[in-house]
């Protein structure tokens, strides 16, 4: 019987380099936005809108020369809230990736950083 691997994690990726795969990787940033309608008996009458947005990375890793893509949501708000709520949410974002980037680094999976503004 063939056992079936599926890499959909950051640590699947980490894991594998540990043991001395070599992994490379290339890192894109997104910002999603989409419109969340209210629906009834929710908050917001049945016809409002409201348009959110989701903070993502997509990470392109090749291993033996297949590609393999995940996406990673780091944060998330709504368009057109406060700049303070806006910068805190791209600071939580920033955070979240530092801590990923830190943890690939360590397992040598080097790759240029990229960081939300």
């Amino acid at each position: 019987m063939t056992e079936l691997i599926v890499f959909n994690r950051l640590e699947d990726f980490i894991s594998l380099a540990k043991k001395g795969e070599q992994i490379d990787l290339s890192v894109s940033l997104n910002k999603q936005i989409f419109t969340r309608k209210f629906y009834p008996n929710t908050s917001g009458d049945a016809e409002d809108e409201i348009d959110m947005y989701i903070l993502s990375a997509d990470y392109v890793f090749i291993v033996g020369g297949v590609e393999t893509e995940l996406k990673k949501l780091y944060a998330s708000g709504i368009e057109g809230e406060s700049p303070d709520s806006t910068i805190r949410n791209i600071y939580v974002a920033n955070e979240r990736l530092k801590t990923d980037y830190r943890r690939l680094k360590e397992a040598h999976i080097f790759f240029a950083e990229k960081f939300w503004d």
